[in-house]
């Protein structure tokens, strides 16, 4: 199979743990080649974000249209869009040329609870952004937000939740939500419950929490994992689950990194990376 390329529309985290530059760590531990078109900037820390900077929306309709005049788009990831003006005009620039795989993050929520879009930038990912995609991959506070909802709190709201998101979606049979349930009861459950849900089936899949404060970034990667399997793996499900299999690991093995003095990034690499720890 040829090597897929794969393509990150997001932001810049500086720190390396979200944003582009953790997508493109996800897609080359995952044997894609990474490109990224950069919607926002940021000033962040593992600590902090001081600051963000929209990129004009024209020049993000101008990488976008450079690169797809020359390069092969296979797969893409959608993340931190920030305006509705950039949002429509990563919309313009995929019409007619939406990647076979195409998965949306829904970059809403911070994780210290600030609203990171307006209402009317949601509404705008909500009409013109989320109908393009394979995947969508929001966690539970960004489930509340898109549904004008509180964000569920139970395994049975999520279900519905699930079902709800899946209706903002086309019907066409080829549309899935991967509702992450990493916040649902904090850290007083054992495993951390996500579903994958296309309309039909209603998937459970669970893994065990790791006692880290390494999770920043873990929304992107995930994403970016999923985006960059795609391509490679029979279905969605089969992508999903090793996505959510190779960010487990990321999360357990993040303790071989020392960055910064917060909630600390994920080892995209691990499978490649010898230290002491993993011996």
């Amino acid at each position: 199979m040829a090597i897929p390329n794969a393509l990150s529309i997001a932001g810049i985290d500086p720190s390396g743990g979200a944003g582009i530059y953790a997508d493109l760590k996800a897609f080359s531990a995952l044997r894609a080649y990474g490109m990224g078109v950069v919607a926002a900037l940021t000033a962040q820390n593992t600590r902090t974000v001081s600051g963000v900077h929209g990129v004009p929306p024209e020049f993000v309709r101008q990488q976008l249209d450079t690169l797809f005049d020359d390069v092969r788009v296979d797969s893409a990831k959608i993340g931190m869009l920030g305006t509705s003006a950039i949002a429509r005009a990563v919309s313009d620039g995929l019409h007619g040329r939406v990647p076979s795989h195409l998965v949306v993050d829904p970059v809403m929520v911070a994780k210290s609870g600030d609203a990171l879009l307006s209402p009317e930038a949601t509404a705008t990912l909500i009409e013109l952004v989320l109908p393009l995609a394979t995947v969508i991959t929001p966690n539970l506070p960004e489930a509340g937000v898109l549904l004008r909802a509180r964000a569920p709190d139970s395994l049975s709201e999520m279900r519905r939740a699930a079902e709800h998101l899946r209706r903002l979606l086309p019907d066409d049979g080829r549309r899935w939500v991967l509702l992450k349930g990493g916040h649902l009861a904090g850290s007083a459950l054992a495993d951390a419950t996500d579903l994958l849900h296309d309309g039909d089936r209603m998937i459970e899949l669970s893994a065990p929490r790791i006692d880290t404060r390494n999770t920043h970034g873990t929304g992107c990667t995930l994403s970016a994992a999923i985006a960059a399997l795609l391509p490679q793996r029979a279905d969605v499900e089969a992508a999903v689950r090793e996505a959510k299999a190779y960010l487990t690991e990321s999360i357990r093995r993040s303790g071989e990194l020392s960055v910064g003095t917060g909630h600390g990034p994920v080892h995209h690499f691990h499978r490649f990376w010898n230290t002491p720890q993993a011996r």
